[in-house]
């Protein structure tokens, strides 16, 4: 059968709007297209390459920019492998960092590697996706080996990487064997014949040294696609667990619904790029719509339904939703909200507090005492200001705009 080529290259278009979405830069696009046409045309999926040094287990949206990036791949058919560098973990990545990281243990890095699979398979796809340790191929390599691999750099190009001229700068001790951990992840990328490798702009250095050592290995060089850093709940800083400004993969539906909506009007857009599957021409159609004057909230619950929905049920999603509309928008009481235990021998809201403190819904005694002066407490609906109020069995409590629990004495 004859290849319509404007069959393919309208394929190729449609693909590489996906791919470029949200991304912040690609490096060998030309070669990119080349590779996608020859993948349409043979029915032989890409390579395409994610990197995880298992140091870091826990994952939020920011992390997870990268994974979403990937499932968009892998639905237009293409291999994800993703790359646990048991193997690099040993040795430490010194990206950003001022001094060496300390290397992990062998279980450091497995158990690590186990809590990064429970993740990434929130995003994608278990049964589509290979997952290879990078000491499958490193721990077969001979001095001879790595002496090969060493020679395809100088030591003026290593220095190039902005923490090891920082750290060569200010005198700061550099081991020589953290110079091998940018060769051995690219290396990585010849072991699988890697045609698209992705990561944080932080990556930058060691995904071009991968494209670079293919190229000495008589290989074609991996297109380097690089997705940018997802702003936090506040707008301003990076998305991360110890600034408090970040959406868990694994939070509870009704805490993610809840933070979604917390998403700076500003962030809407952003967000709907870098945190959703959404497809190109959907988000040209949510542009338009703000462009001319649509209410922000309409699409944030647009989001908060889109972003809860690819990591809980539809029947979670729709429970989160109502929720959030009875306890923040219309300022009922819920239905559905967590239960409280205490033991109270005068069955006052003090007696309530320690027990209050241990399930995490406050941070201490003194914070209640600050809530109540502040009007911030209500009981069954009603505002309280003193810590002996009489409560009983049944009562609702809601302490600032956001926290409900029933207290069963």
């Amino acid at each position: 059968m004859a290849i319509n080529e404007k069959a393919v290259k309208q394929e190729v278009e449609r693909q590489m709007r996906i791919i470029l979405k949200g991304a912040s830069a690609l490096i060998g696009e030309e070669e990119l297209r080349v590779k996608l046409a020859r993948s349409i045309k043979t029915g032989n999926p890409l390579n395409v390459k994610l990197g995880l040094d298992p140091s870091a287990p826990d994952i939020h949206l920011g992390h997870a920019v990268v994974l979403r990036k990937l499932k968009q791949m892998q639905d237009l058919g293409h291999q994800i492998i993703i790359i646990i560098g048991d193997f690099t973990g040993r040795i430490g990545d010194p990206t950003g960092k001022s001094k060496g990281r300390k290397a992990l243990t062998n279980r450091e890095v497995l158990l690590n590697a186990q809590t990064y699979q429970e993740q990434i398979f929130k995003i994608l796809d278990r049964e589509k996706t290979q997952v290879r340790y990078n000491g499958e191929w490193l721990e077969l390599l001979n001095l001879e080996d790595i002496l090969k691999i060493a020679s395809t750099v100088t030591v003026a190009r290593m220095l190039e990487r902005d923490d090891f001229q920082n750290r060569y700068t200010h005198n700061i001790p550099i081991g020589l064997h953290e110079f091998f951990y940018p060769l051995m992840q690219a290396y990585d990328s010849v072991a699988i014949q890697a045609d698209i490798e992705l990561g944080g702009s932080d990556q930058t250095f060691n995904i071009l040294m991968g494209r670079s050592l293919q190229k000495d290995f008589c290989m074609e060089p991996q297109a380097a696609l690089f997705m940018p850093i997802l702003e936090g709940l506040d707008g301003v800083e990076k998305m991360s667990k110890s600034l408090g400004n970040y959406i868990g993969v694994q939070e509870d539906a009704k805490v993610m619904f809840k933070k979604v909506m917390e998403v700076p009007d500003a962030l809407i857009i952003r967000y709907f790029e870098l945190a959703t599957d959404i497809f190109p021409e959907e988000l040209d159609a949510v542009k338009e719509a703000l462009r001319n004057g649509a209410n922000p909230k309409d699409y944030k619950l647009m989001l908060a339904r889109t972003i809860t929905a690819l990591y809980h049920s539809r029947e979670e999603t729709e429970a989160a939703e109502t929720y959030f509309s009875q306890a923040f928008t219309r300022k009922e009481i819920p239905q559905d909200i967590p239960v409280l235990n205490i033991i109270a021998e005068k069955s006052i809201l003090q007696e309530a507090a320690p027990f209050l403190v241990k399930d995490g819904i406050i941070s201490s005694n003194s914070e209640l005492r600050r809530l109540l002066s502040q009007g911030g407490v209500s009981l069954n609906g009603v505002k309280i200001s003193a810590p002996d109020t009489p409560v009983k069995n049944g009562d609702v409590l809601k302490l600032g705009k956001k926290r409900f629990v029933k207290l069963i004495l």
